[in-house]
């Protein structure tokens, strides 16, 4: 097709001014389309891993644990890209959850597996880092948190902090979001996105749970 002649590109150039000053928006433009990448760890993780994050006699082994890439919208609303590292019979229903949570732009702040922090899980709350797979026990107890079996996700965890019996939290910027009203983005509310996208695989929210409560905390065999 023949491109207009100049003087139709001057009068198309003025009416697209005149549309923007009539204060008319620009159409959206569409997020990408959500993909997960569900894969094998590598042989460079497995050693990053070890033994910061994993070491022997920890319950799962590390051919079970499966890094599942995925992108998700982050409190600016861009559309960024990360990594959980999860049990392979869970990474599936990661990537359902994941993808209605991507469809409900729900902000996440950051999702790095936790070796960027040295297996740290103060260091990654401080971050605000949503991760996965951590070889650790429950917090205060011996028994092995459902984390150290890949079948747990910490989301938001300074939106959405551990509440201690007492009713206080161990990190400053999650203080504010002690007081659950009203919702604010990135937080984990019964009823909304976040609850309802783990509800919808039968995952359970450590938000439920009496004494202490565990607001960032999913679970696909609970605890």
């Amino acid at each position: 097709m023949a491109a207009p002649p100049p003087r139709s590109r001057h009068l198309l150039g003025i009416a697209l001014t005149l549309v923007a000053f009539a204060g008319v928006a620009a159409p959206a433009v569409a997020a990408p389309a959500f993909r997960a990448v569900i894969r094998p760890i590598s042989p460079a993780e497995r050693a990053d891993m070890t033994p910061s994050v994993w070491r022997p006699g920890c319950p799962v082994p590390l051919s079970a644990l499966r890094h599942v890439s995925l992108p998700f919208v982050d409190f600016s609303g861009r559309v960024r890209r990360g990594a959980l590292v999860v049990h392979n019979d869970a990474a599936r229903d990661v990537v359902t959850v994941f993808r209605r949570l991507y469809a409900a732009r729900f902000p996440i702040r950051r999702m790095s597996p936790i070796q960027r922090y040295d297996g740290d899980d103060f260091a990654s709350i401080e971050a605000d880092n949503t991760s996965a797979f951590n070889c650790r026990p429950a917090t205060g107890s011996r028994r092995w948190s459902q984390h150290a079996y890949g079948r747990a996700i910490d989301v938001n965890p300074i939106e959405n902090p551990y509440i201690h019996a007492d009713g206080t939290t161990s990190h400053r910027r999650s203080e504010r979001y002690l007081r659950r009203s009203p919702h604010r983005p990135g937080m984990a509310t019964e009823g909304r996105a976040l609850v309802r996208a783990f509800d919808a695989v039968g995952w359970s929210w450590g938000g439920r749970w009496s004494g202490v409560v565990d607001l960032q905390h999913f679970s696909a065999r609970g605890g």
